[in-house]
C-alpha cells in the first residue's frame, strides 16, 4: 500500500435515498453525480448516515456496486462494511474490494462490543483478508465501544491499516492519538463541529454529515487551511456551526434525510427504529437552511 491517504479533504457520508421498495437508485446516481460535480473528494457510502445498519445484506452490496459504477474513477469510493458480526465484515469487505471501493470504513463492533485486544484481532482479520486499506471508525456515543490510542498504535503498522475516522469527541484522546500514530495512519474528523482542530492536529480531512447538503463549503474548509488560510478556514467552520448544530438535533441521518429531501434530492423515508424528524426540529433546522440559501 502506498503512503498517500485515501482521500485529503472532505468526503461525504452519504445518505441512501429510499423508495417503499428499496434504494432508490435514480436518486442515488443524481446525489453522487452531484457531489462529484461539487468537487467533493470522496464518497462514503453505506455508512451510517447511509442506514447501512438496516440495508439489506443484497442492498448493502448493490449501493457499493452502484456507487463504484457511478463514480467511475472520479473521486474515492469508501464502503461501509464494519459489522458486530467479524466473519460478515470479512466477507462484505472482500465484496468491497471486489467491486471496486478504494477504501472500507469499518466501525468498531456494536451491541457485543469488544476488549482492546478483541479490537486488534478483529481489525487485523478484516485488514488481513482486504486489498484495500481500511479507515477504522470510533464512535463509542453509537456503538459502546471505544478504540484506545494505544490500540491505534498496535495497529499502525498493518500494511492494509490506512486511517481512522475519530467521532468520539474527546479532542485531548485524539491529540493523544495523534502523538503516537499522526505519522502512520491518517486521522479524519468524524464531527463536523470538529474539523479545523483536528487538522491542526496533522488530520488529512474529514467524513462528513454536513457535506450531503453543503459539498463545496466543507470542501473550503479543508482547502482553506491546506492553503495556509487557516483563519479563513475556522471562520467557515464558525459560520457553518448553527447549520452542523441542526443536522444534528436529532439522531443522524434523521435530520440530513428531511434536509436533502426539502432540497429535492430524495424522499424522506427513514428506516425504522429511525423515524421522521419532529417538527419544532424541522422549523428550527429550515431556518438555519433558509438562512443559508440552501431552501427559499
Amino acid at each position: 500500500m502506498t503512503n498517500e491517504p485515501i482521500f485529503r479533504g472532505a468526503a461525504t457520508a452519504l445518505i441512501t435515498p429510499f423508495t417503499e421498495d428499496g434504494i432508490d437508485f435514480d436518486a442515488f446516481g443524481r446525489l453522487i453525480d452531484w457531489q462529484i460535480d461539487e468537487g467533493i473528494n470522496a464518497l462514503v457510502i453505506a455508512g451510517t448516515t447511509g442506514e447501512g445498519a438496516t440495508l439489506t445484506d443484497e442492498e448493502h452490496r448493490a449501493a457499493i456496486s452502484f456507487s463504484v459504477e457511478r463514480a467511475a474513477g472520479r473521486v474515492p469510493i469508501i464502503a461501509g462494511t464494519g459489522s458486530n458480526d467479524t466473519a460478515y465484515a470479512i466477507d462484505l469487505s472482500r465484496y468491497a474490494c471486489q467491486a471496486g471501493a478504494d477504501g472500507l470504513l469499518v466501525v468498531t463492533p456494536y451491541y457485543n462490543k469488544a476488549t482492546q485486544n478483541g479490537l486488534i484481532r478483529m481489525f487485523t482479520a478484516i485488514a488481513d483478508a482486504a486489498t484495500k486499506p481500511l479507515i477504522l471508525y470510533n464512535v463509542p456515543s453509537r456503538t459502546g465501544c471505544a478504540i484506545e490510542p494505544a490500540t491505534y498504535l498496535a495497529l499502525a503498522d498493518h500494511p492494509n491499516i490506512a486511517g481512522i475516522k475519530e467521532a468520539n469527541g474527546d479532542i485531548s484522546k485524539i491529540v493523544k492519538t495523534a502523538a503516537l500514530v499522526g505519522g502512520k495512519l491518517d486521522i479524519y474528523s468524524g464531527n463536523d463541529d470538529q474539523i479545523v482542530p483536528i487538522l491542526s492536529m496533522g488530520g488529512k480531512g474529514v467524513i462528513s454529515v454536513l457535506s450531503n447538503v453543503m459539498p463545496r463549503r466543507t470542501v473550503e474548509i479543508c482547502d482553506r487551511w491546506f492553503a495556509g488560510d487557516i483563519t479563513g478556514s475556522a471562520a467557515l467552520q464558525c459560520e457553518l456551526l448553527p447549520l452542523i448544530n441542526g443536522l444534528f438535533s436529532e439522531v443522524n441521518p434523521i435530520p440530513v434525510k428531511a434536509a436533502m429531501a426539502a432540497m429535492g434530492w430524495c424522499s424522506e423515508i427513514i428506516r425504522l427504529p429511525l423515524t421522521p424528524m419532529e417538527d419544532a426540529h424541522w422549523q428550527a433546522l429550515r431556518a438555519i437552511m433558509v438562512g443559508q440559501g440552501l431552501l427559499a
